[in-house]
């Protein structure tokens, strides 16, 4: 079985909450849906490892702390996605690999729209971890605060 891993980064600007998103690269991709950051395990990393590694990867970005999203199948390829949600870093994100052609933080809304139908179900689990109080507010971090 197909494996990917890969983070929903965000971060809280002064238009509100917004996550990270990137768009597959080439011609054959053009009008297709865009995705979290993600990508095969290599060898023996574990899922967190391999998230770390693609978002770096893709957009230049080092995740900080960060908490599991559970997993999706695709419905068609059969393909499990694992993903991990966490704070972005201050810096911007960058197309870092010849996979994607872009890399953009967008509202949570406008990501739902965006994002490859079967991936939408990480950001039902964001939400409800967020609004829970139970995620970081900064890469910097190093535990999960209470909010009240």
């Amino acid at each position: 079985m197909l494996q990917s891993a890969g983070t929903l980064l965000y971060r809280i600007t002064p238009n509100g909450l917004e996550v990270l998103i990137v768009h597959p690269s080439g011609a054959y991709n053009r009008g297709k849906p865009w995705s979290i950051p993600k990508g095969e395990l290599d060898g023996n990393e574990s899922l967190e490892e391999a998230a770390r590694r693609e978002t770096f990867e893709e957009t230049g970005l080092r995740p900080g702390p960060l908490v599991p999203l559970g997993s999706v199948r695709y419905q068609k390829s059969r393909k499990v996605i694992h993903g991990f949600a966490g704070p972005a870093p201050a810096q911007e994100p960058q197309c870092a690999s010849w996979e994607i052609d872009a890399a953009e933080f967008v509202p949570v809304e406008k990501a739902r729209a965006l994002l490859h139908p079967d991936q939408v179900a990480f950001l039902d689990r964001f939400m409800e971890l967020w609004q829970k109080g139970e995620l970081p507010l900064s890469a910097e971090e190093p535990s999960v605060p209470t909010r009240q």
